[in-house]
């Protein structure tokens, strides 16, 4: 078997270790000046790899019971198990895993010594324009770095090309156009694990500030998200791991011009009436002090003008002269700071995509085109986006080992379910061994 795999990232390394382990000639196609490369910036360096806790219902985009069926063929200590094979140690935090050096290197030039040891043929700088079903199998157009173009063919074509999220790196959602070119639909992609931005008039005040707080995202008053860290204050909104987790909600609701703003609950470990007694069981220490004083020691110094203000009371007021009410009030603002969401920051900015190619278009064993035989689809090209804590890693080491296991054995003569015509060809003895690959 001849497979071509376009895109070298997580998702196609993988996919072609897998496919290249049961006697398949493979070829992979990246566009960048390195397979792998998008895997030196996650998990700030570090690579969380993956999770122990892994499980469906922290994966948003398509069908769950798909997802369910991925991971649990290929889940995290399949993932363990792969890498030690590989001379990767690695270590936990909680349920997070990393490599034990907390080098994302150590983990792209894994992938990358073992495609060398099973023989893949990786290319690159090079860019796949196009991909036709020909009688001889899968024929690719290519573009070189200098402009030039080429073709070659397979019996099997991989799609691992990434979304859009974070283009420099290789991810320019090419891979979309070359899926529609073979039959397939793409949900519109949106940034998701992305900042959010706002039109509140504190932001530029607040900006540097870092507080921790429950962040719950609201559409048309609606609450459909929340999460619980420490959010980052920028000038054009806010920033953070709680953000993050809650952003694809905010990309989709935007999209669709419905009306998104997020509550900040700087005591999320109380209820209001907790934070109220709390506030008023420091009046008698502080009576004598400003009313921004009086907030010294619960919040940040920049932030507690922001609460005053809108609690509606005045910085420099007596905290004697602060009324009931008003602390009710203060202890409402803390629970409940309103910042209306305007839009997100762009794809440049966003670690994954939310949208992609419809999971009810490939088969969950496989993943395998439902359309297009001898076509496999893997990673974030998928409509599937996981929350911050290795997930999305996983569900490309999931999908691209099924994807490479499944493309290795598929028969050379294959049916177009569409149209009942043969394509593909029987094997003629004219493909070239792996022997002859490696000496090459």
């Amino acid at each position: 078997m001849r497979i071509l795999i376009a895109g070298g990232g997580a998702a196609g390394m993988t996919a072609a270790i897998a496919a290249a382990r049961q006697g398949a000639l493979v070829t992979i196609l990246e566009k960048k000046e390195m397979p792998g490369k998008k895997i030196l910036s996650t998990g700030n360096g570090r690579c969380n790899l993956t999770n122990m806790d892994m499980k469906a219902v922290y994966f948003r985009g398509g069908d769950r019971g798909t997802i369910e069926q991925v991971l649990s063929a290929f889940g995290p200590e399949d993932t363990l198990r792969f890498f030690a094979e590989l001379g990767l140690l690695t270590k936990t935090r909680g349920t997070l895993v990393y490599p034990a050096s907390d080098q994302a290197a150590a983990v792209r030039e894994a992938l990358a010594m073992e495609l060398k040891r099973q023989g893949v043929e990786v290319r690159t700088g090079v860019t796949v324009e196009r991909a036709e079903v020909k009688e001889e199998g899968f024929r690719l157009r290519l573009a070189g770095a200098d402009g030039k173009r080429s073709f070659c063919t397979g019996d099997a074509l991989i799609l691992a090309a990434g979304g859009k999220a974070a283009p420099a790196l290789g991810s320019d959602g090419s891979g979309y156009s070359l899926a529609k070119g073979l039959g397939h639909s793409v949900i519109r992609p949106l940034p998701a694990l992305v900042q959010l931005r706002s039109d509140a008039g504190f932001t530029g005040k607040l900006s540097g500030v870092r507080a921790e707080a429950r962040v719950s995202l609201f559409v048309e008053g609606k609450e459909v998200s929340c999460d619980t860290g420490e959010v980052q204050f920028t000038d054009y909104g806010i920033s953070g791991i709680p953000v993050f987790q809650v952003s694809r909600f905010a990309s989709m609701a935007l999209d669709r011009k419905k009306e998104v703003y997020v509550l900040l609950d700087f005591l999320p470990a109380m209820s209001e009436r907790e934070a109220f007694h709390l506030l008023e069981g420091r009046r008698g220490v502080f009576a004598g002090n400003t009313a921004e004083e009086f907030l010294h020691g619960l919040f940040h110094r920049k932030l507690a003008p922001v609460l005053l203000t809108g609690s509606r009371i005045r910085w420099k007021e007596k905290l004697g002269d602060v009324d009931r009410e008003a602390l009710v009030r203060l202890a409402g603002t803390c629970k409940h700071l309103r910042m209306n969401i305007t839009g997100t920051n762009s794809f440049d900015q966003a670690q994954v995509c939310a949208g992609g190619v419809p999971l009810g278009e490939i088969s969950p064993e496989t993943m395998e085109s439902r359309l297009t035989p001898g076509l496999f689809l893997a990673g974030e090209l998928l409509d599937v986006d996981g929350m911050c804590g290795g997930y999305n890693l996983q569900w490309a080491w999931a999908s691209g080992w099924l994807a490479g296991s499944a493309a290795a054995k598929t028969a050379d003569k294959r049916i177009d379910k569409r149209t009942g015509r043969k394509v593909g060809r029987e094997k003629d003895g004219r493909e070239n061994s792996r022997k002859d690959r490696r000496g090459r």
